[in-house]
């Protein structure tokens, strides 16, 4: 894929998929109910969780979530829903966020062409919590990756 591709989310996973099961995740295939990586955050009586989070992919062993973003996901802060959902779901230890370089929207109907740096804010974001020490997060580590 280029480089501030508009590729949708769905289809950067799917290019991604089947190395990261090589590698031993388990990913979101389809949005079926059966196919959808849920991971618990609450329990309640008798050990059965109460509140679960979807996410992309997980690695259970080596307790990595992993999430990608685009179009939407760039436009709305998305980076911002992801870290807090992945610190609250058990056992997450590490974050692998991919967000697109840039994602471009507008265009249709005479509205101008809005530009927005999806990576750089996250990177911006987290840089920010980290270097502020004032919302620690219970990850040992985060890599963001550009697309």
């Amino acid at each position: 894929m280029e480089p501030g591709t508009r590729a949708p989310s769905d289809q950067v996973l799917a290019a991604l998929a089947a190395g990261l099961q090589t590698l031993g995740f388990q990913v979101e295939t389809s949005k079926s109910r059966d196919a959808k990586v849920a991971r618990p955050v609450l329990f309640g009586e008798n050990g059965v969780p109460t509140v679960t989070y979807e996410v992309d992919g997980v690695h259970n062993e080596l307790g990595i979530v992993l999430e990608v973003e685009a179009g939407r996901g760039a436009q709305n802060n998305a980076a911002y829903r992801d870290v807090i959902r992945a610190s609250l779901i058990v056992d997450a230890q590490y974050l692998v966020l991919l967000m697109p370089l840039f994602y471009r929207f507008g265009g249709k109907d005479g509205r101008r062409v809005q530009e927005v740096a999806a990576y750089a804010d996250a990177r911006a974001m987290l840089e920010a919590v980290y270097a502020s020490r004032r919302l620690p997060l219970p990850f040992t580590g985060i890599l963001l990756v550009g697309y």
